[in-house]
């Protein structure tokens, strides 16, 4: 959106059993039914598509700029981006070639979301020590930062990145440079690290009251403001968990089980106790994490958000589990044609 707010999607093209129906969705249905995903959000008038990398079994995205790629030619006008590049175990100049390839072939709409990610699969798996987890993604991110300056990088090498003589890059990015954000969870020593990086800033939110996180949003700002940056001029993203459908009681119907399945395959690995469908109710409420329901219901608790936090936009992750893919497309038209509209209206 231009005036003010963007509205998009992002996902990690969950894989595995509908606990619905029962009906299997492999990792080679899942790309290719992202691919159509992307389409229709783009058609439908979205302003941001993300593809999150994981290293798991029950999801199909490792490679996000892959299948960013394979949506470019399908697109013309939405933004491409991952949510996130782990960058912690990837190597920055890899990330920004494969990046400025996506950039060519979508004609500039490439962008990256780093960060370090929900899991730490792809530590062992590239051979990094996840007694490095902070240095190894500042560094990195660092570099990635000073790769997206100019054709020529002049490294001086840390313990973590190489030495680089003064050598170029390619392909540059369509753009002037790739939009690099950093995301964040509810570290505010990780917020105030964008801010001081004068990088743009998306904060995942996936549980308790939104509202409580706001003074990350004021802490972000004031550290890029101290560190000489414009913070009126920095971006800020809300990622959260949502899904919208015609009533309020369809988009709960429709979503609650698979997100509960995922919630609690991964709460297991964690130690949290086991979601509920009561507690997943409160939470759809006007101060809660979900944003789950109808149109009407979406654009108000958004609109409610964007006046406590002024983020520049919020994307929405609908496809959490494996459930009907007819329902998801019909959710991204929703969101598009009936959800997005009202908040063009609204906030330009």
């Amino acid at each position: 959106m231009e005036n003010g707010m963007e509205l998009g999607l992002y996902t990690f093209g969950d894989v595995g059993t509908d606990p619905v129906t029962g009906a299997r969705v492999d990792p080679a249905l899942r790309l290719r039914q992202l691919v159509e995903e992307i389409a229709l959000a783009d058609e439908v008038g979205l302003d941001v598509f993300g593809l999150g990398e994981h290293h798991r079994p029950d999801y199909a995205v490792s490679a996000p700029a892959v299948a960013l790629a394979a949506a470019a030619g399908r697109t013309s006008r939405i933004r491409l981006s991952s949510a996130v590049t782990v960058l912690s175990s990837d190597d920055p100049i890899r990330v920004f070639q494969q990046f400025a390839t996506l950039d060519a072939l979508s004609d500039g709409r490439a962008e990256i979301i780093a960060g370090r990610g929900s899991f730490i699969e792809s530590f062992p798996l590239f051979g990094h020590d996840l007694d490095d987890y902070e240095d190894l993604f500042e560094e990195k991110l660092q570099l990635l930062t000073a790769l997206n300056e100019g054709e020529v990088i002049r490294w001086p090498g840390s313990t973590h990145t190489h030495e680089i003589p003064g050598r170029g890059v390619y392909p540059r990015p369509v753009q002037e440079r790739l939009p690099i954000w950093r995301a964040v969870g509810g570290s505010p020593r990780s917020v105030a690290r964008a801010g001081r990086l004068g990088l743009p800033m998306a904060l995942a939110i996936i549980g308790g009251e939104p509202a409580r996180f706001a003074p990350l949003f004021d802490l972000y700002r004031k550290s890029a403001a101290q560190a000489g940056h414009d913070a009126k001029a920095l971006k800020t993203s809300l990622n959260v968990h949502g899904f919208v459908a015609e009533t309020s009681q369809q988009a709960a119907d429709i979503i609650y089980p698979a997100q509960a399945e995922v919630m609690n395959r991964i709460g297991r690995e964690r130690g949290w106790g086991p979601t509920s469908r009561a507690q997943f109710d409160a939470a759809r409420g006007p101060d809660g994490a979900q944003f789950v329901g109808s149109p009407a219901e979406m654009v108000d608790k958004i609109l409610r958000m964007h006046e406590i936090f002024g983020f520049d936009r919020m994307l929405i992750q609908m496809a959490i589990g494996v459930y009907d893919h007819a329902q998801l497309m019909k959710a991204i038209e929703l969101l598009g044609t009936r959800v997005a509209p009202e908040l063009r209206r609204a906030v330009g």
